[in-house]
């Protein structure tokens, strides 16, 4: 393992599968100590935890609903107890409802905005002060090419990544004085249980496949290693935006 965040702790919510794995692995394999959040799947986290540890990394899994402040409080408290001060924050957490306009219920609309946006701001206000203490800090929201584009899951999607996005930009306005920055990567169309079952999808982007979340997890690391980078959404989109 490779030593450049040796002694920093990341947490990463949603981060049992997929993307969050993927970023999870990465982090362990710089040095860092991983916190794995998640709040189903609890046996696919522990398999990861095992596999970091086995590889001589430090992880632990901390189960909880990142959309409730309460939850959010005593998934903080635990991993700064089990792995120290939290120092990089993923927020990789969200959930996909596909619905169309006449079918999209406010139900659907709540739960995406709290899934999807309002845990960005839970955990990110958690994390904060542990962080201006130390005067150092990462934060990367894992944002969608559908915070700009019309995407395909709908409407209500859309609005939740393009807030998360807004808040990256007003956070890390406020931030970059504490020594703490603040961007997003906007993954479209990669390869994770999400756009399983649908090879159709192929056919819109210009490189001619998906991208895969190990792509998506070295944007991620790009921006944990850049002091000086903040504010900023870094788009991964296989060439789209120029087709």
């Amino acid at each position: 393992m490779a030593n450049d965040l040796k002694g920093r702790t990341a947490l990463v919510t949603g981060g049992s599968r997929g993307i969050g794995a993927a970023v999870c692995r990465a982090l362990a394999a710089s040095g860092a100590a991983v916190a794995i959040n998640c709040r189903e799947q609890i046996g696919q986290a522990e398999q990861l935890a095992g596999e970091i540890v086995k590889q001589g990394g430090r992880a632990i899994v901390v189960a909880a609903d990142v959309s409730k402040a309460e939850a959010v409080a005593g998934m903080v408290e635990r991993v700064t107890a089990g792995l120290g001060p939290i120092d990089i924050l993923v927020n990789n957490a969200g959930i996909a409802i596909t619905r169309g306009v006449d079918d999209l219920s406010e139900e659907d609309f709540d739960r995406t905005i709290l899934v999807n946006l309002k845990s960005v701001f839970l955990c990110t206000q958690a994390v904060l002060p542990s962080m201006r203490a130390r005067k150092w800090g990462r934060i990367v929201n894992i944002s969608s090419g559908a915070a700009r584009g019309a995407g395909s899951i709908g409407p209500h999607y859309n609005a939740s990544k393009a807030g998360m996005e807004g808040l990256t930009r007003g956070y890390a306005a406020r931030l970059v004085k504490d020594g703490i920055t603040v961007n997003a990567v906007a993954p479209s169309l990669i390869e994770t249980d999400m756009m399983s079952g649908q090879p159709q999808l192929i056919s819109r982007i210009p490189l001619g496949r998906f991208g895969t979340a190990d792509e998506v997890a070295k944007a991620v690391m790009l921006l944990v290693d850049n002091a000086y980078m903040t504010g900023q959404t870094v788009a991964l989109s296989g060439g789209m935006a120029f087709n």
